[in-house]
């Protein structure tokens, strides 16, 4: 889809409460990384991808519900990544050192920006990455994303 008065193109695709969403969710941005040339940052925006729709499986999602996974390109420069779900509550950065709890961590480490947006009922999570000059193209021969 796009939005041809704002240079926005956009992508989403909802998903099921299941363990096999997230890698789904994953393979989903990749393909639109992939099909809009957006390889900048493709390890970056693919970690993000997994962290938020995994803290979405566990912390948003109540049961016999999903979750959207939202991918928008702005103007060729900026790529954003939502995650969606109808749960309660507000993510919160982790400070225990327990070894789960670190998602918002890394998504903070690699995203330009990211934040919790309000939705009725729910939130949306959402990391940014900027672009900086051309990307270097890397799909293989099969169109696949290394």
């Amino acid at each position: 889809m796009t939005d041809n008065m704002t240079g926005t193109e956009m992508r989403q695709r909802f998903y099921p409460r299941r363990r096999q969403s997230v890698p789904a969710a994953r393979n989903f941005a990749a393909g639109a990384v992939a099909d809009w040339g957006f390889f900048h940052r493709i390890d970056d925006i693919l970690l993000c991808v997994s962290e938020l729709t995994t803290n979405a499986l566990l912390h948003g999602v109540p049961p016999g519900r999903g979750f959207l996974v939202r991918v928008r390109l702005c103007e060729g420069v900026v790529l954003r990544v939502e995650v969606h779900d109808s749960g309660g509550g507000v993510p919160r950065v982790s400070d225990s050192p327990d070894c789960g709890g670190r998602g918002l961590v890394l998504v903070g480490a690699v995203a330009d920006k990211w934040g919790v947006g309000e939705r009725d009922p729910g939130k949306a999570v959402w990391c940014e990455f900027g672009c900086e000059g051309p990307a270097p193209d890397r799909r293989s021969d099969h169109g696949m994303v290394r």
